[in-house]
């Protein structure tokens, strides 16, 4: 790969009665992105954090926020998650009517822009934005609920994204049932970015499980 892999856990797997705890031990621990799953109960059938949730933990950590919006709309909200402490602003191609215009605002707002793509969605609906983004999220689950086992047959879609992205300085981030099992197959095929849900919380040793990740991905 060619770029240093950067972990970036999914507190969705934290233990939300001590949530600042678990972002200070994520940050001990050596993580380089905290993931922060937004859901609406519309555009995913799960509910998750809003902005005042964000804004609450921002002040334990100067780790990037990596905020992935699974909320349809997302334009009318995107001031609120970038003033909450948001650094990086995600938001899915299928829940966005004019994704031109939501990324556009993204980075009006000071913030990096980034585009996720659900497993049935094709790499082809991202290439008309393709400079004017930051990150580009490959969902290996369909988006919702953490746990969930891998879909190997996203790798192939992390390759041809990593064709498309050229000499383009643009993150590839992968979210979905990664593990020290395929973690290696994921940044193998182009993937600089990993989020990690259960493969980090499911343990007490956060540190040991980062650790893994890293040395199973080479």
């Amino acid at each position: 790969m060619a770029d240093a892999l950067k972990i970036s856990p999914s507190i969705l797997s934290a233990d939300f009665s001590k949530l600042g705890d678990e972002v200070r031990a994520i940050d001990a621990a050596g993580c380089d992105y905290v993931h922060i799953d937004v859901m609406d109960g519309h555009f995913v059938s799960n509910l998750t954090f809003g902005p005042p949730v964000i804004k609450n933990i921002r002040p334990v950590t100067e780790k990037g926020f990596d905020v992935h919006l699974m909320i349809n709309p997302a334009q009318p909200h995107l001031s609120d998650y970038a003033e909450a402490g948001a650094d990086i602003i995600t938001v899915h191609v299928e829940a966005d009517a004019d994704l031109d215009r939501s990324l556009q605002m993204i980075r009006g707002l000071g913030k990096k822009a980034g585009v996720s793509l659900n497993p049935s969605t094709p790499e082809t609906a991202i290439e008309h934005v393709i400079d004017k983004v930051d990150l580009i999220l490959v969902m290996t689950v369909n988006p919702g609920f953490s746990g969930q086992s891998f879909i190997a047959s996203q790798v192939e879609k992390i390759r041809r994204i990593k064709a498309m992205i050229g000499d383009r300085s643009i993150e590839i981030e992968v979210d979905g049932g990664i593990n020290a099992d395929n973690v290696k197959t994921v940044t193998e095929a182009g993937a600089n970015v990993v989020v990690a849900g259960n493969a980090v919380f499911s343990g007490d040793d956060y540190a040991a499980a980062i650790g893994a990740l890293r040395d199973a991905a080479g």
